[in-house]
């Protein structure tokens, strides 16, 4: 299950029905939290021991449209959602990072603002050497 950030649903509101410019992230950056964030934003991301945000460009080959997973082509389907495209791999910890239980989608590598949330199907405690990664299709964002 994922949700949109209170700023992003006010980003839509005023761009949709305010004439508000709203621009498409050219980059969307996913990260790993070990707490719980809020429409609000908030929880607590990783740091330190060689973790960031890994950098997905906006683009139809990354990102599948709504009617199926792995579609490249603009959005036709009904069910709102959206899902990665291609395996989306952190760098390898050069030490424990703790135990992921989120994830969220921000506008910016570091700070900026958090765009979607959503918990883990399994929270996983990541240690030095381990694989972190999303495979294919794994990452679906919701709009409800």
């Amino acid at each position: 299950m994922s949700a949109l950030t209170n700023y992003l649903e006010n980003k839509l509101v005023d761009h949709l029905f305010r004439a508000q410019t709203l621009s498409a992230p050219a980059t969307l950056y996913i990260g790993l939290l070990t707490s719980a964030p809020s429409d609000t934003g908030g929880g607590t991301e990783i740091s330190g021991n060689n973790y960031s945000r890994v950098a997905v460009t906006s683009s139809l080959a990354n990102w599948a449209g709504t009617q199926s997973a792995g579609s490249t082509v603009a959005s036709s389907g009904t069910g709102g959602q959206t899902s990665n495209n291609a395996a989306i791999t952190f760098a390898t910890p050069s030490g424990t990072w703790g135990t992921a239980s989120h994830f969220a989608i921000y506008d910016a590598a570091s700070s900026g603002n958090m765009l979607f949330y959503g918990s883990l199907a399994i929270a996983k405690t990541i240690n030095q050497g381990d694989t972190v990664s999303f495979p294919a299709g794994s990452l679906t964002i919701t709009f409800a």
